[in-house]
């Protein structure tokens, strides 16, 4: 497989991005299972995802499979990780830490993917001091002084709506470059911060709605 080492970072189309993790998930079961090449006709069958598509997605990458083999296995693998950034550590924040944020603490699958949550933040006093998988619980007035600490790039945003914004202007005010928003309000934040909206009610309104669909 030509695979270009030094794969330069682009902004890629949202939805080429959304599969590229589809892909990797599925050539690290094949992986696994000590099989060596794999075809994007085979990628297809299993995840529902045009092989052309897959193809050009996978383009973007510099990657591509040789003739009548497909793409090597390992080496596919490794090209998705490198490029996903998956490997490279991002110490987060966690503002918020009731039961959403707590149980995302709790995810030892997240670091896996690259992101380390060194730090909680709340107001709950019941909370504060105490820790959640080592993780410890500040207060979020001492926010920026712990962000000194650890150098936090990213924030993950998980208070009660009514806080959202000020939440997120103290987390950019502290030096957060990037904010993983799980709350359905939409957050206001300056054109050099990154901003990914992962409302889990916006997620239920479109099932149920498809739910109803197909009654």
């Amino acid at each position: 497989m030509a695979e270009d080492k030094n794969i330069p970072q682009v902004m890629l189309p949202e939805p080429t991005l959304r599969r590229l993790p589809w892909y990797l998930a599925y050539v690290n079961l094949l992986s696994a299972k000590d099989i060596e090449y794999v075809s994007s006709t085979q990628i297809s069958k299993e995840i529902n995802v045009d092989a052309s598509q897959i193809a050009k997605d996978l383009s973007f990458l510099n990657i591509k499979g040789k003739t009548r083999i497909g793409y090597e296995v390992k080496s596919l693998a490794k090209g998705l990780v490198d490029f996903l950034g998956f490997k490279k550590i991002h110490n987060t924040f966690m503002m918020g830490v009731g039961s959403l944020g707590a149980a995302l603490i709790q995810d030892s699958g997240l670091s896996q993917y690259g992101l380390r949550i060194v730090a909680g933040f709340d107001i709950n006093p019941k909370i504060i001091g105490t820790s959640i998988c080592d993780v410890p619980i500040f207060h979020i007035s001492e926010f920026a002084k712990h962000q000194q600490e650890f150098k936090a790039e990213i924030g993950i945003l998980a208070v009660p709506v009514e806080n959202a914004q000020e939440a997120t202007d103290i987390m950019i005010k502290g030096g957060i470059k990037a904010v993983w928003n799980y709350t359905p309000f939409r957050i206001r934040v300056p054109e050099n911060i990154v901003i990914q909206n992962t409302s889990i009610y916006a997620h239920l309104a479109v099932m149920y709605n498809r739910m109803e669909a197909k009654k």
